[in-house]
């Protein structure tokens, strides 16, 4: 489930508005300069990569109508329990991007399959932003945010880059997510 919760930046405890409404969603991050919107679902989650953009190709020459996004492709994390190593590897993938920073172009995602969670530090505030499979979102460049998958890490998404380095992330140096509930946590809830 798709889950929009705006706390304080300085006390997460102060939660200002929650709610899993699509349609309110859109609207409070777009008050905010977050383009947000629902694509279908793929045909086979578990498809090779051409075939995930094959599938969405329509929709990705309409998002990419100016030529803006130069590289396009899927990141995707699965479970492996027959895998020693996959613990290791989870938790390696979460921690990559859980303190805050920002990058210098727009972070633009299509959740396919799965779940992560943004959390976007604007003006005085934390807007968290569960996105679930089917979720698209557009965080603009230079917005402070971190990104939680969770313990359990589960998702396919495409992404969309001006530069091939564009997912490096500037950290700010600021511990800010370490006193916010977590993806985990917020589904919890």
């Amino acid at each position: 489930m798709t889950v929009l919760q705006v706390m304080s930046d300085t006390a997460a405890e102060q939660v200002v508005l929650r709610t899993t409404d699509p349609e309110v969603i859109g609207a409070e991050l777009s008050r905010r300069g977050i383009a947000f919107d629902r694509w279908p679902l793929p045909a086979d989650q578990r498809a090779a990569t051409e075939d995930i953009l094959a599938e969405y190709a329509s929709r990705i020459a309409d998002l990419n109508t100016e030529g803006r996004y130069q590289h396009i492709d899927v990141a995707r994390i699965h479970p492996d329990d027959d895998d020693p190593q996959w613990p290791q590897t989870a938790t390696a993938a979460r921690g990559r991007f859980l303190a805050e920073h920002r990058h210098a172009e727009d972070e633009v995602r299509f959740f396919a399959a799965g779940r992560g969670c943004f959390y976007l530090h604007l003006d005085g505030e934390v807007v968290a932003v569960v996105c679930e499979a089917g979720d698209l979102v557009s965080v603009p460049a230079g917005t402070k945010h971190w990104f939680d998958m969770g313990v359990r890490p589960d998702f396919l998404a495409i992404r969309f880059f001006e530069e091939k380095d564009g997912w490096v992330g500037d950290f700010t140096g600021d511990r800010i997510g370490e006193g916010f509930p977590t993806l985990d946590e917020l589904l919890a809830a």
